[in-house]
């Protein structure tokens, strides 16, 4: 049937044995670049992102296509690639799990493309793309837009537990400590809340009254103070 022949490999002959001529190379490169341009597309889409990330994003499944097509089912070649990336050593900043997952997302189409897959490969990058957005646009997960985070510098000298607690209970609904950590080689504490305000409170007078605990070290108040979710 013509959807059977539609998930076929481009890359098997009529014997069923793998072979690789340079129409079928061209095909599942530009159909990988293709892609790899669709997936760095959707990755774009309502995200914080830098060109050489999506840069990354749109060749990754050329790259790896590549790999899969030269490894085709040997073991010594599988062996060696293993051993070549080993000795290569990736220094970045820590990525967010959505950075992780478009990376993954990237090497799973060029997988596809590599084993001559391309109708599967199209088709699984259309549902993601498509949950993508989906999950993107709506408000699953997200944390009310109430909520502020709160950063207070506080010297390590001063016992930090209930300390702002009466100034939290007047002006706020709900207050949540999530992290601690140390600043200025371990001289200071950077306590860092999650915040609902109660309604009407003036914002300003709210950090007058933190300074005055925290000896008028640093406070920070607002949405994205924490940075991403690392991975």
């Amino acid at each position: 049937m013509i959807i059977d022949q539609l998930f076929n490999s481009v890359l098997l002959s009529a014997q069923g044995i793998t072979s690789i001529d340079i129409v079928q190379f061209l095909l599942c490169t530009f159909v990988s670049l293709l892609l790899g341009l669709f997936a760095a597309i959707i990755y774009m889409y309502r995200n914080d992102y830098s060109k050489d990330f999506v840069v990354t994003l749109a060749i990754l499944p050329a790259v790896v296509q590549l790999v899969i097509m030269l490894v085709n089912g040997n073991l010594g070649a599988g062996l060696a690639v293993m051993g070549a990336f080993t000795l290569v050593r990736f220094r970045s900043i820590p990525g967010s799990a959505k950075d992780i997952a478009a990376v993954f997302f990237s090497m799973a189409i060029g997988l596809a493309t590599g084993m001559g897959f391309l109708a599967i490969a199209a088709i699984f990058t259309v549902i993601m793309g498509v949950a993508t957005i989906l999950y993107n646009s709506s408000p699953f997960a997200e944390r009310s837009r109430a909520y502020r985070q709160l950063k207070i510098t506080v010297p390590e000298s001063l016992d930090y537990e209930g300390m702002f607690d009466a100034i939290f209970a007047h002006y706020t609904l709900k207050h949540d400590l999530v992290a601690v950590k140390t600043t200025n080689m371990g001289s200071l504490f950077q306590l860092r809340y999650q915040v609902m305000f109660k309604p009407g409170v003036n914002q300003k007078t709210f950090i007058d009254e933190l300074r005055t605990r925290n000896s008028n070290l640093e406070i920070a108040l607002g949405r994205g103070l924490f940075g991403r979710e690392e991975l």
